[in-house]
């Protein structure tokens, strides 16, 4: 999940996601911009008769995959297809504002817009969005049977049908420095426990000049903060809410993860960690200022990237666990038709091109390897040149994509899937409002039994409403 600012609640409606129901659905990098609204311009003829006349508005998140995208619209797509597409490129919280505006009222401004495999299934239930599994089947050039599993399933709503075609796709995985370690003579078990990392993280504070042991999430928001705790939680045997919908936010289990997530970053975390999210922890581990970080595996490319200057030095290992036999989360940016769009032949042609293994190839030949929007295909990571760019990563991405398990992230049944978030439309704000409490028990302002004693009377409101169904 990369990275979110403080999320605001999905205007859908409650009946979207009924108690009990555990239909397939699961869920990084919102950064403080201004709204741009930028635009691919027609350069060629089309090939598609009175569809090259086309024009389609894509309503889209502000992340860097999605700006090489737009710099590559009108060089290749329109000029291959003649559709033109004009861009309204917003930060992620102002993107679901204007989504859910235009997509619940059906007023059809949008034709495809980017959103997550948390809004896709409710989005789809309260009939928001067209089907695009049949299309997907026609067009054999796109090859739906080569989208990893659990993506292909996170963005299938209860119907059985696919509403929503990825983009990239992630999960969460622990990045560390193996120079650090092997001069501390430290090792990285293949699979550690949060209590080995925790140890590891106070014998590597101060290991270099002013590093850190480690880096975490501390900046309030349900993508923020509330997704690594989540995720936490899971695997120390919490869970927000029981399959009968009894809020459990003050639990044991969900404290003592909590209190771990808290006291591991005030003691070895890094510096202003009340307000470090996803693009300040990667900059800290890019500056050498961590020794460890676990977050989104999307972060791997960066730190790869040729002007990292830790490229080569970093390893990678799969999301520490207590519990459970896995605990890495499963996020992806996706594309979804808005049902009212009167030009749905032209906005699939665009998924089609954006979702396709040919972008892939063209972003990788053209912009670099490591710029490849990945984590959604399998052939992906049989492409010698991806990997010659990636070989440090790519196989701990996969393993953590395919190794996620939204239906059953923790240690008992759910009211609702998702791993780092609950997949029912109020837990944006919820999640939101739980993430400022913990946040602040972060920065020392109340403890971690206060907070979350707050938290469980935002949770029991919730629960109350599903509990009576």
């Amino acid at each position: 999940m990369r990275a979110r600012s403080p999320g605001r609640t999905v205007r859908a409606e409650r009946s979207a996601v009924r108690p009990g129901r555990r239909g397939p659905i699961g869920w990084a990098a919102a950064t403080v911009a201004a709204a741009l609204v930028l635009s691919g311009c027609y350069r060629g003829a089309g090939n598609l008769g009175n569809e090259g006349r086309d024009t389609i508005n894509v309503l889209m998140v502000n992340n860097p995959q999605m700006a090489d995208l737009q710099r590559l619209t009108a060089e290749h797509f329109t000029r291959q297809t003649g559709i033109k597409v004009n861009y309204t490129v917003l930060p992620e919280d102002d993107l679901r504002d204007k989504m859910s505006q235009d997509f619940s009222s059906q007023a059809g401004q949008y034709d495809v817009a980017s959103l997550s495999n948390y809004e896709t299934p409710i989005y789809a239930r309260n009939g928001w969005l067209s089907p695009l599994g049949e299309r997907a089947a026609r067009d054999t050039s796109f090859d739906q049977a080569d989208l990893l599993a659990p993506v292909r399933k996170s963005l299938t709503a209860a119907d059985g049908k696919v509403y929503a075609e990825p983009f990239y796709g992630e999960s969460s995985f622990l990045m560390y420095r193996k120079d650090v370690l092997r001069d501390a003579g430290l090792t990285m078990p293949a699979k550690p426990t949060w209590k080995q990392v925790a140890a590891l993280a106070a014998k590597l504070d101060g290991a270099r000049p002013g590093m850190k042991g480690i880096c975490l999430r501390g900046q309030p928001g349900w993508g923020q903060l509330a997704a690594p705790l989540t995720s936490v939680v899971n695997t120390f045997g919490g869970t927000w809410f029981t399959k009968d919908w009894q809020a459990r936010v003050n639990s044991p289990e969900f404290t003592a993860a909590t209190r771990f997530y808290v006291g591991l970053l005030r003691e070895h975390g890094e510096a202003g960690a009340p307000q470090a999210g996803y693009t300040e922890c990667l900059n800290d581990m890019q500056q050498g200022k961590v020794a460890m970080w676990y977050d989104a595996t999307a972060g791997a490319g960066s730190l790869e990237s040729g002007d990292s200057k830790v490229a080569g030095k970093v390893g990678y290992v799969p999301a520490p666990v207590e519990r459970t036999a896995s605990s890495g989360w499963l996020y992806t940016w996706a594309w979804g038709v808005q049902k009212a769009s009167t030009h749905q032949d032209a906005a699939w042609r665009f998924i089609s091109w954006a979702s396709g293994k040919g972008y892939e190839r063209l972003v990788g030949e053209r912009l670099g390897w490591s710029k490849v929007p990945a984590g959604k295909r399998a052939s992906t990571y049989r492409d010698p040149d991806y990997l010659r760019q990636s070989g440090a990563f790519a196989a701990a991405t996969k393993n953590a994509i395919t190794s996620a398990r939204p239906d059953d992230p923790g240690v008992q049944p759910r009211p609702a899937p998702g791993i780092q978030f609950v997949g029912i439309p109020e837990f944006s704000d919820l999640g939101t409002k739980v993430s400022h409490e913990v946040s602040s028990a972060i920065a020392g302002r109340q403890s971690v039994s206060e907070a979350l004693d707050k938290s469980q009377r935002l949770a029991e409101e919730v629960a109350r409403a599903y509990a009576k169904r």
